[in-house]
C-alpha cells in the first residue's frame, strides 16, 4: 500500500498521492478527462512532525500516513513523484478523514 518516497515534509505539512476522480456518473455518463474536476480525495503519503506555536509549544499531528484524507480543492503544492503529480498541503488544510 505504502509508496516509499524520499520526499519527508516539514513542519505541518502533509503529502498526498490524489486518488482518481470517478470517471463516471451514476447514471453511467462517461466523464472525459478535459472536464473531471481536481481530486479532493486521497492517501496521506508522508508527514512532518508537526508545528510549534510562537509560545513554543508543540502542535502535534493528527493526520497519519496511510489514512484517506479530504482535503481544499484549490491550494498546496503539486510535486512530482516518479511520474505521479502527488500535493503537499498544510494539515489545517485537510477536511475530513475518509472511512473506508
Amino acid at each position: 500500500m505504502a509508496v516509499k518516497t524520499n520526499i519527508k515534509p516539514l513542519f505541518n505539512n502533509v503529502l498526498i498521492k490524489p486518488l482518481e476522480a470517478e470517471a463516471k456518473t451514476a447514471s453511467g455518463i462517461i466523464i472525459p478527462d478535459s472536464v473531471k474536476e481536481k481530486p479532493q480525495i486521497g492517501l496521506v503519503m508522508a508527514v512532518g512532525p508537526g508545528d510549534i506555536t510562537p509560545k513554543g509549544e508543540k502542535i502535534a499531528m493528527v493526520i497519519k500516513v496511510g489514512q484517506k484524507v479530504m482535503y481544499k480543492k484549490w491550494g498546496g503544492n503539486e510535486v512530482k513523484v516518479g511520474s505521479e503529480e502527488w500535493t503537499i498541503v498544510e494539515q489545517k488544510d485537510i477536511l475530513a478523514i475518509v472511512d473506508g
